[in-house]
């Protein structure tokens, strides 16, 4: 009743008010100020006990030059560009600044010439009191007035049993500009009842008036409290802090499943777009967020000194790993910037995205394959380039089983001509992504990644030119073919979702930061490990996940049931599949680095003249579509190798 009786109140203030023009709403705040100034002095003079006898009338006379003399500094000192109904704590400080200013102008004058103009001394109390009852009264006013811009108080919400009622999870900037939006809009959906943080230094603090009640893992706890208190949460909205980075996000999903909670998430500050209204629309929980473990951070100088100023090379260009490239490298200002990819659509697009992106910077594309070795070679000999990135491959296992020549023409015969081509040109480094299937093979797609892995090896250990380095990591989210963008489609054909095995368990990562790491790794490997060649860098994916648990959590997020909704079907393993991918197999030794996020290995080399000369053999078994031969070889060649495929 008493929220109801304030709302009506400051309704009725704000019909009083008619509408008023630029210059009158101007003339009416400076007016405001003077009167609040005005009587400002006059009370400080009265209150300051060192003013034994008070003359009004000359007191009278020295308050309106006092207040001229206020209002006029405040105008040049631009105290009165702030907006009254957005007032901030700068434009307090901004305020306050002024005001010293003023008091102090004022009084030091006063007192400096005291004795020509017959006043009498001041004390030093008397600018004091001044200063603090008028600080109190131009404050005062303008956060009165924000109040009635917004017709609220504060924290103050007012109640309705048709608002959904909401639990923020982090304190932090993100919480705190959502709960400032949710009060400044009536018309809101929501009804904010408490924030769950880690931090142990907030608890039973708040934001807005709205009490941090809880930690993450509390959720159960305080999901019961509320209830008894009928007002048990209907949904959870996720912000990211320092803290909320480390809460396991798979972890609280599940136990809001539990509890019947849907889960959204704000977007970050950079995510915000300028057509959304005031308050920050909620998303769902990306995928990307489900992985247990914080980002990881780049060093960025490293990678710029890799890449600026420098001729740079990228093949697979328009494929999901080699675009992203393509965007991170084009951001360190390189000279310039070949993009090579053999999808038209798929190069037009990365294309496209770089011309509008980074307007200034040359660009060079070519639709090209990198299996040409006359048309590979006659590229980089006309752009001559410093840093090359080979991302070009086939990496779907079933579709390379079904095709095993052209996986091996891509994945073998391309790299070596990528490879030979730096090379002949004396190339500073050549950067190869590999795959977690590489290890240990059981599939066409692994074992032809796992060559390329030799080879580039031999390559580096057999010469002193060109930096020959590969980068092995596992699945990236999001990525054309993988896991995600399959259950995406089949939720919008409303399921089932398709596992191949209720065990399967892949490692995983975003493509951001997979990407990122390649170029620290591969900036680290150049300019700090210069004696040290031959190995394999390791990225650290963190734990495997199950993916019958993402494919869970992801119908979750479209608020739906597993199991009752959404139907879950294990449809078998593919041809080549594995149970679980490695990172390492039994023959490496997993080195620890001096770069962030990242593992080396040092595989048995092979010899370069026997990898030469087996690759050889391998072109022309692929050109001959001998299966039988292409196995007999890479069995010769890979360790491990154990081809499940029928």
């Amino acid at each position: 009743h008493n929220d109801l009786y304030i709302r009506r109140m400051l309704n009725k203030i704000k019909t009083i008010n008619p509408k008023l023009t630029a210059f009158q709403s101007k003339a009416l705040k400076r007016i405001l100020d003077f009167i609040i100034i005005f009587f400002s002095f006059g009370a400080a003079t009265i209150l300051d006990r060192s003013t034994i006898h008070v003359d009004f009338i000359p007191l009278l006379g020295e308050m309106t030059v006092f207040s001229i003399i206020a209002v006029s500094l405040f105008y040049i000192l631009r105290v009165y560009r702030a907006i009254w109904g957005y007032i901030s704590l700068f434009d307090l400080f901004h305020l306050t600044a002024a005001c010293v200013i003023v008091i102090g102008l004022y009084f030091g004058v006063r007192e400096a010439i005291y004795d020509d103009i017959g006043l009498p001394h001041i004390f030093f109390s008397l600018p004091i009191i001044t200063g603090y009852v008028m600080l109190s009264g131009l404050v005062g006013i303008r956060i009165f007035y924000r109040v009635m811009h917004f017709g609220r108080f504060g924290g103050l919400s007012w109640k309705h049993k048709d608002r959904v009622r909401v639990l923020i999870i982090g304190a932090g900037d993100q919480a705190e500009i959502f709960i400032r939006s949710i009060m400044n809009n009536p018309h809101s959906a929501y009804n904010i009842i408490g924030i769950l943080d880690p931090s142990e230094i907030r608890q039973k603090r708040t934001i807005h008036s709205i009490p941090v009640i809880g930690k993450p893992d509390e959720l159960r706890r305080v999901f019961a409290k509320l209830r008894k208190l009928k007002r048990s949460p209907q949904r959870i909205i996720f912000t990211t802090t320092n803290d909320t980075k480390h809460v396991p996000i798979d972890v609280l999903i599940e136990e809001a499943d539990r509890l019947g909670l849907s889960f959204s998430r704000l977007p970050s500050l950079t995510e915000f777009r300028d057509n959304e209204s005031i308050v920050p629309q909620l998303k769902p929980i990306a995928i990307e967020d489900l992985i247990s473990r914080p980002q990881a951070k780049l060093n960025t100088e490293s990678i710029e000194k890799l890449v600026k100023g420098k001729r740079v090379l990228i093949t697979g260009a328009g494929g999901s790993i080699g675009s992203e490239l393509s965007k991170q490298v084009a951001s360190f200002a390189p000279e310039s910037m070949m993009i090579i990819d053999n999808c038209e659509y798929n190069l037009y697009a990365i294309d496209w995205d770089l011309r509008n992106s980074c307007p200034n910077l040359h660009i060079e594309t070519r639709l090209s394959d990198i299996r040409n070795n006359e048309k590979i070679n006659h590229l980089f000999q006309d752009y001559q380039p410093e840093i090359i990135f080979h991302a070009a491959a086939l990496k779907h296992v079933p579709l390379v089983e079904l095709n095993p020549s052209e996986g091996i023409l891509t994945n073998v015969i391309g790299t070596r001509n990528v490879a030979e081509a730096a090379l002949a040109v004396k190339a500073t480094a050549f950067v190869q992504i590999s795959t977690d299937k590489a290890v240990n093979p059981t599939n066409i797609m692994g074992a032809s990644k796992r060559i390329g892995e030799y080879y580039a090896q031999a390559l580096d250990l057999n010469q002193t030119t060109t930096r020959f380095i590969t980068v092995r990591f596992g699945n990236v989210l999001g990525s054309s073919g993988s896991v995600v963008p399959l259950f995406k489609k089949q939720l919008e054909m409303g399921g089932p979702l398709t596992v191949t095995h209720p065990e399967i368990k892949r490692y995983f990562m975003t493509i951001k930061e997979a990407v990122g790491l390649v170029l620290q790794a591969s900036a680290a490997a150049i300019t700090q490990n210069k004696g040290e060649r031959g190995y394999i860098f390791v990225l650290d994916m963190g734990e495997p996940l199950k993916i019958i648990d993402v494919a869970r959590q992801m119908i979750r997020l479209a608020d739906l049931v597993p199991d009752d909704d959404i139907q879950i079907q294990i449809v078998g393993l593919r041809p080549g599949e594995k149970l679980y991918e490695e990172l390492f197999d039994a023959g490496e030794e997993r080195l620890k680095t001096l770069i962030p996020s990242t593992f080396a290995a040092n595989p048995k080399p092979h010899k370069l003249a026997k990898m030469k000369k087996s690759i050889a053999v391998l072109d022309e078994a692929a050109k001959n579509n001998d299966l039988a031969a292409i196995k007999v070889i890479i069995s010769d060649l890979v360790t491990g190798f154990n081809h499940t495929a029928s």
